[in-house]
C-alpha cells in the first residue's frame, strides 16, 4: 500500500512534472506569439493564463502519451521505468488524471472568449491525438510542431479576436523547431524504434538525419528572421535570432557523431534557443 505522498510522486512523474523540458518548448513559442500579438505589451492576466494553461496541457499529453506507448515503454531503455509502464499507476488513474489537467485548463480560458474555446479543443485533439501517430506517420514531430505550437494561434485569438496570417506563419516556424529537436530526441531512440515498429523522423531521414535537422533549423529561422522583417523589428529581435542560430549550429555539431547522450544533450539545450529567441522579442519591444 503506498502512501498519497508516494502517490502524487507517481503521478508527478506520470505528467513528467519532474523534467520541465517539455513544459518549455511548448511555453517559448507561446510567448512569443502572446508578445508580438500585443505589440509588445500582453497583459499580465494572459501571460499567467497561457503560462498555467501550457504546463496543464503539457502534463495531459504526457500522461495521454503514456498510456498510448504503456506496451511499448517497457522495450525501450529510456522509458522502461514510468509509471504506466511498470504498473504503478493503473490506466483508470492516469485517465483521470488527464481529465482533471484537462478540466483545470478549460476553466482557465473561459474568460478569453468563443474563439479561444474552439481553438482549445483543436489543441486537445492534437495533444491527445498526437501519441498515436508515431504508429502511421512518417515524420511524426511535423505533427508534434503543429500541436506543441498551437498556443500561437490561441494567444491571437485571445488578445486580437482574429486569426491573422501571422500566426499560421509562426506556427509553421515553430513546425520545423520541433521537427529539429523532436528528431534529435528520435535519435535517441532509434534502434529500440525500429525493433517494436514505431515510427520516427530518425528512422525516416536515416543517413540524412543530421542534413535534415540543419534543414529545418535554417527554415525556422528563416521564418521568424521574414516575420521580423514584415514586422519592421529592430536589432535586439535578430540578435535573439542570431543567438538562437549559433546554437542551433552547435547542435548539428553534437549530433553529428549520432551518440545517444549527445543526441539527447542538443535535445535539452533547444530550451535556450527558444530563450534566446524570447529574449530578442521581449527586449525589442521593450
Amino acid at each position: 500500500m503506498t502512501t498519497l505522498t508516494e502517490r502524487l510522486t507517481l503521478y508527478e512523474r506520470l505528467a513528467r512534472l519532474d523534467r520541465p523540458i517539455g513544459i518549455l518548448l511548448l511555453l517559448w513559442p507561446t510567448l512569443w506569439a502572446v508578445w508580438i500579438a500585443a505589440d509588445g505589451r500582453p497583459s499580465p492576466w494572459i501571460v499567467a493564463i497561457f503560462v498555467l494553461g501550457t504546463v496543464l496541457m503539457r502534463s495531459a499529453g504526457c500522461v495521454v502519451n503514456d498510456y498510448a506507448d504503456r506496451n511499448f515503454d517497457g522495450r525501450v531503455e529510456r522509458t522502461r521505468a514510468r509509471p504506466l509502464a511498470t504498473g504503478a499507476v493503473s490506466v483508470r488513474e492516469a485517465w483521470a488524471l488527464a481529465g482533471f489537467l484537462v478540466l483545470l485548463a478549460f476553466l482557465l480560458i473561459l474568460p478569453l472568449g468563443a474563439l479561444v474555446w474552439v481553438l482549445a479543443v483543436v489543441a486537445l485533439f492534437l495533444a491527445w491525438s498526437y501519441p498515436f501517430t508515431k504508429r502511421f506517420l512518417a515524420i511524426p514531430q511535423a505533427y508534434l510542431g503543429v500541436a506543441f505550437g498551437f498556443g500561437i494561434p490561441m494567444a491571437f485569438a485571445a488578445q486580437q479576436g482574429t486569426l491573422p496570417p501571422l500566426a499560421w506563419t509562426l506556427l509553421a516556424a515553430n513546425m520545423f523547431w520541433a521537427i529539429a529537436y523532436d528528431t534529435e530526441y528520435a535519435m535517441v531512440d532509434r534502434e529500440d524504434d525500429l525493433k517494436i515498429g514505431l515510427r520516427s523522423s530518425a528512422i525516416t531521414f536515416g543517413r540524412f538525419d543530421v542534413a535534415a535537422v540543419a534543414c529545418c533549423y535554417c527554415a525556422f529561422l528563416t521564418i521568424l528572421a521574414a516575420v521580423g522583417w514584415q514586422l519592421g523589428r529592430g536589432g535586439f529581435y535578430y540578435a535573439g535570432l542570431a543567438l538562437a542560430a549559433g546554437l542551433a549550429a552547435w547542435h548539428v555539431g553534437l549530433i553529428r557523431t549520432r551518440e545517444r547522450m549527445r543526441c539527447f544533450r542538443a535535445f535539452l539545450h533547444n530550451n535556450w534557443v527558444g530563450a534566446a529567441i524570447f529574449a530578442g522579442i521581449a527586449l525589442d519591444y521593450l
